[in-house]
């Protein structure tokens, strides 16, 4: 309620998934997936359970509608990678992901969305938002480097 108050606006609550419909048709104030990110941070870390793989995706693809200001390849393109490699960085599983992907956007933009979820992956870190997860060639790249 603070939230919808301060912010004067609904956008950012809940699952948002009107804000990722949008973001693939109209391009993303440069803040939106910021305050997403900050606001799922947040929860996440008050201790509520749940709920962090719809944010990444409003993440994602608010955060690559945005960069269409940017970057010159078309609106929903850059929504849809960022839509799948936010998550693909987040949870550790590029290829999950470009098939993911594929499966939601088609054959013809597989090769951007490959590129974006590999670069998130290789970005991210050692550790995915999934605890259980165990390590894998990523772990053992780590290990090998002694980071």
């Amino acid at each position: 309620m603070i939230t919808v108050v301060l912010l004067k606006s609904t956008k950012y609550i809940g699952l948002g998934i009107p804000m990722i419909q949008e973001a693939f048709n109209n391009p993303s104030d440069y803040y939106d997936f910021l305050i997403k990110l900050i606001l799922t941070t947040f929860t996440l870390s008050a201790g509520f359970k749940g709920g962090e793989v719809t944010p990444l995706f409003f993440i994602g693809a608010t955060l690559g509608s945005a960069l269409s200001g940017f970057i010159p390849l078309p609106l929903g393109l850059l929504a849809a990678m960022g839509f799948v490699a936010v998550f693909s960085g987040a949870t550790n599983t590029p290829l999950a992901c470009i098939i993911m992907g594929y499966e939601l956007f088609g054959f013809q933009p597989v090769v951007f969305i490959a590129i974006a979820c590999i670069t998130a992956f290789i970005f991210s870190g050692k550790k995915g938002i999934y605890i259980a997860q165990k390590g894998g060639i990523k772990e053992k790249l780590y290990r090998k480097l002694n980071l």
